[in-house]
């Protein structure tokens, strides 16, 4: 995640209409008059009532909510692959009502070390849990390994590096099924990753980035967005996906991060949901004005 780099819809709520009547479509009452009475003057026709809808009272807004997340950093020290071991940081406080929970110790393909773990603490302080991964661009071994099977054409680069974006998805869905991560949603965490840099083709970096949302939406996940304008730009260029936002801060405070709930900081044409800054450590995360209403579509609660 961005801060710990910096240390190393409301729902369309559809009312739905009554049913017709039972006997719609029977006859007339024109049709079933006397035969003394069809030679009179038809009645003018009548207005048909207006359909009652029923109303469904709006989720409660709470206000600002404040959250957390956690991932390879807080695992014990020491853990996780050589170019990312892990820092044993600070778990979230215990004001917490939600964690968002890493799914890669990096870069894509690479668990989360402490995944399991993590889940059994979120369980234990019945937290709501959602989950984000990060999406990096692939080697060529991993380009050979994975471009063949998704969504694209494997006879092209687009469509295999579209294809790798879907596996990566994909490889995490597993991650969170193996750990016993309940989640309607996955993040998607678009940043530089060091050791996996992205390609200077922005076209090349956005197909990784859409084969992963793909991957989420096709197993019916809900999709937002973790990143800034200066670090989606300069990897997928001005790609517009309308997504929900979760935006980082980095090391400030909760005043600071709560302004950039605002849509000067929009990135790729969605509002923020939630906003993060570092704070003592840790990754410390809030409800942006209004959203708290969003949290049962974005979180599982235990």
């Amino acid at each position: 995640m961005y801060a710990a780099v910096l240390l190393l819809v409301a729902p369309v709520l559809f009312g739905c209409a009554t049913e017709p009547p039972a006997d719609a479509g029977s006859a007339s009452p024109s049709m079933l008059a006397s035969p003394e009475t069809e030679t009179s003057p038809s009645p003018p026709p009548r207005a048909p009532e207006s359909l009652e809808i029923p109303s469904v009272p709006p989720a409660d807004d709470r206000g600002i909510v404040e959250g957390g997340d956690m991932s390879w950093p807080q695992c014990p020290e020491g853990m996780g692959i050589k170019e990312r071991r892990t820092l044993g940081l600070p778990m979230p406080l215990d004001s917490a009502e939600y964690v968002v929970i890493g799914l890669t110790n990096g870069p894509a393909f690479t668990p989360n070390p402490c995944l399991a773990t993590q889940v059994e603490w979120a369980k234990k302080n019945k937290v709501m849990t959602s989950a984000y991964a990060v999406t990096s661009y692939p080697r060529a071994a991993t380009i050979r390994q994975y471009g063949g099977e998704g969504p694209g054409d494997p006879d092209t680069k687009i469509g295999r590096l579209t294809n790798v974006g879907y596996q990566q998805a994909v490889w995490n869905l597993e991650e969170m099924k193996r750990a016993g991560l309940e989640s309607p949603s996955v993040w998607v965490d678009v940043e530089p990753v060091a050791v996996w840099e992205w390609s200077d083709d922005i076209e090349a970096n956005q197909a990784v980035v859409k084969g992963a949302l793909a991957g989420y939406q096709d197993a019916g996940k809900r999709v937002g967005v973790y990143s800034i304008e200066g670090l989606w730009t300069p990897i997928v260029g001005d790609l517009q996906l309308q997504l929900p936002e979760w935006r980082p801060a980095g090391e400030a405070s909760r005043a600071a991060a709560l302004e950039r709930c605002g849509g000067e900081w929009m990135f790729q044409g969605g509002a923020a949901v939630m906003v993060q800054w570092l704070e003592d450590g840790r990754d410390r995360n809030v409800t942006c004005p209004g959203e708290s209403v969003q949290l049962p579509l974005w979180f599982h609660q235990y």
